[in-house]
């Protein structure tokens, strides 16, 4: 399934970079240039003495989501709710069934180092011959290249990197009229 035909590209970031505004502000430019983007962005992290929240943004609908963290963590350290997480994955599921032009994942982490979280629809996306664009934390970065079996694009988190390579693997929309309509009219 991953070959060097898979258009997929990992936003490595360290500490201080901030993953989610890029995405955020990439996933928003596609969606003004007329391309479909799905997936989830994280929106924020909040603590609070009872419980954490994490919130994201489903894409493209813009709906937030909040993956709140439950109260009673799961064995593996996961403290997001398997209910919400769930429907999440499904929406998700969904709407890349529905077709896009680019998957956008908040994260390579905790749940997917353990065969979980979004890998079944990394995998979906992939078998659908849509791009992946996903934010990998450095540390995390071998683990996701051996998922991928290395056939991904690193990529800085800044704007610049991700631009060109969006340029390089973006196709053409088909609801703009392309030379060969234009040809075709003429006949």
């Amino acid at each position: 399934m991953f070959d060097s035909q898979a258009d997929i590209a990992a936003v490595a970031y360290g500490p201080g970079a901030d993953p989610d505004g890029l995405l955020r502000g990439f996933a928003e430019n596609l969606a003004h240039g007329g391309h479909r983007a799905v997936g989830l962005i994280q929106a924020s992290r909040r603590s609070v003495v009872t419980h954490d929240t994490l919130s994201a943004i489903a894409l493209p609908t813009g709906t937030a989501l909040s993956l709140r963290h439950d109260r009673h963590p799961s064995p593996t350290g996961c403290h997001l709710d398997a209910d919400e997480l769930v429907a999440a994955r499904t929406q998700l599921a969904h709407a890349i069934a529905q077709g896009a032009d680019l998957v956008i994942i908040n994260r390579f982490g905790k749940l997917e180092l353990r065969g979980g979280g979004f890998l079944a629809e990394i995998r979906q996306a992939v078998a659908a011959d849509i791009p992946v664009l996903i934010a990998v934390p450095l540390p995390l970065f071998a683990a996701w290249t051996r998922f991928c079996h290395g056939m991904c694009v690193k990529l800085a988190c800044e704007r610049h990197p991700l631009d060109v390579w969006w340029r390089r693997i973006s196709r053409p929309r088909r609801d703009r009229p392309t030379d060969e309509d234009f040809h075709t009219l003429g006949k």
